[in-house]
């Protein structure tokens, strides 16, 4: 296919909640060793791009329960991720770590670590933690307001990019100073084999999107519908001009399911089947007492919605914040679209959540799904995808013998890695620094 935009695709090891079905006996564990090797070398004989880890800090929970489908089962990633870059060479290992939660200096030394290991091969994938629950491990519990948590993400990039460049600047010695990131010393650390290395971030909001326009090299999207990733794709990348980016120095990467089967039919009744056991009726319970901020657990989860409308106003009144305000009006108006959706389709509790919170699946026979991937790529929906399967850890496996020949067949993946590190295989290798672009503010 001449001419066709070149698909990046991932591999999310997820951990044990909703998205896995943990308890199909094809699962294995989630903490040996061996379960985290498989997948990753699954996706490096598949040539994806990176294995990617998501950070639990702690058990999810909701007034005071542990989400049903949780256990224990979130290893440190940068751990895992060296360990890997022992018994793998080309694919990137990308770490879920928080901004909230922990310190540039720490950061900028344990990654700039693991991609002198791995030869160049890490990444980063930005977050930013506000739950109190969280924050108790930390003894930080709800320290930062809701507004504060970008200014705190945007300066420690800012800062740690600034350690990871201190070679070229000024050799190794570094100082910043505003007002969420206050350091200055030294890092033992000899320049990085990418330079600085690749960094994703998932943020979705207004403030988000500009944050990624400027400082990342991707974002981790949950808009992986057509329609509304063209939009997404569009937003995002229309705001790259003016920190003077251009738009393949930043790639858009959906999350994502899959289902295969050997006729569209058969991978249909597979998926519905995954969807009732990631959705249990307790942790559909759970999930809806969220939406509604009200005990629920009186209700059956086989019955109809509850008559009562959420109840926010406790949180605007604790808060009395235009934020809480927001968030109350965000969550009465998806009452009204979940409550709609139920009535249309006389949907029980638990039946509406499967079909409201389904992440975008691709569902069908191997050449179905290639189509779908490769259309949703070639329409400016994204770049490409990260795919979550919900069987750890052989549940790419079938993606990788199938799928993937079929998209290197078409000409839009590729046979082989051309280069050795994340920023290649990413196609930023020649792109401009984000501090060449817009110099950090240090002191």
């Amino acid at each position: 296919m001449s001419g066709a935009r070149q698909i990046h695709l991932a591999a999310h090891f997820p951990g044990v909640n909703n998205t896995t079905v943990w308890s199909d006996p094809a699962g294995g564990s989630h903490i040996d060793f061996s379960s985290f090797e498989h997948l990753a070398r699954t996706a490096e004989r598949a040539k994806f791009d990176f294995f990617f880890l998501a950070e639990g800090l702690r058990m999810r929970e909701h007034a005071g329960r542990l989400h049903e489908l949780d256990v224990a089962g979130r290893p440190d990633s940068l751990a895992i991720l060296a360990s890997l870059a022992a018994v793998t060479e080309r694919i990137g290992l990308m770490a879920t770590i928080t901004t909230t939660y922990h310190e540039p200096y720490e950061l900028a030394r344990q990654l700039g670590t693991l991609d002198h290991l791995s030869d160049g091969r890490a990444g980063w994938n930005l977050v930013t933690s506000s739950d109190p629950f969280t924050g108790a491990n930390f003894r930080r519990g709800g320290y930062l307001p809701y507004d504060k948590r970008y200014e705190r993400g945007e300066q420690f990039v800012e800062s740690v990019q600034l350690l990871w460049d201190a070679w070229a600047a000024n050799g190794s010695r570094f100082a910043y100073d505003r007002s969420q990131v206050q350091i200055a010393g030294e890092l033992p650390l000899p320049p990085l084999p990418q330079g600085r290395p690749a960094m994703i971030q998932a943020g979705d909001s207004d403030a988000g999107r500009e944050f990624a326009a400027r400082l990342a090299d991707g974002i981790f999207s949950r808009h992986g519908k057509l329609e509304e990733g063209q939009r997404f794709y569009a937003d995002v990348k229309g705001r790259l001009a003016r920190y003077g980016r251009a738009p393949h120095e930043l790639v858009i990467l959906p999350g994502t399911t899959f289902i295969l089967g050997d006729t569209d039919a058969e991978a249909q009744e597979i998926a519905d089947d995954v969807r009732h056991a990631q959705v249990s009726g307790p942790h559909a319970i759970m999930f809806l007492e969220q939406l509604w901020n009200r005990d629920l657990s009186a209700y059956d989860p086989d019955g109809p919605l509850p008559e009562v409308d959420p109840d926010l106003s406790a949180k605007v009144r604790a808060e009395g914040s235009a934020q809480a305000r927001t968030l109350q009006r965000e969550a009465v108006e998806t009452a009204a679209r979940w409550r709609a959706r139920a009535e249309a389709d006389n949907l029980s509790i638990r039946e509406l959540v499967i079909e409201m919170t389904g992440r975008q699946s691709f569902i069908g026979s191997p050449q179905t799904v290639a189509d779908a991937i490769d259309a949703h790529v070639q329409a400016d929906a994204c770049d490409g995808f990260i795919l979550v399967p919900h069987i750890t850890p052989g549940g790419l496996d079938r993606f990788a013998d199938q799928v993937v020949p079929l998209l290197q067949e078409r000409g839009v993946f590729r046979t082989d890695y051309e280069g050795p590190t994340l920023r290649d295989h990413l196609g930023l290798a020649g792109s401009r620094q984000p501090a060449q672009r817009q110099p950090a503010r240090a002191s």
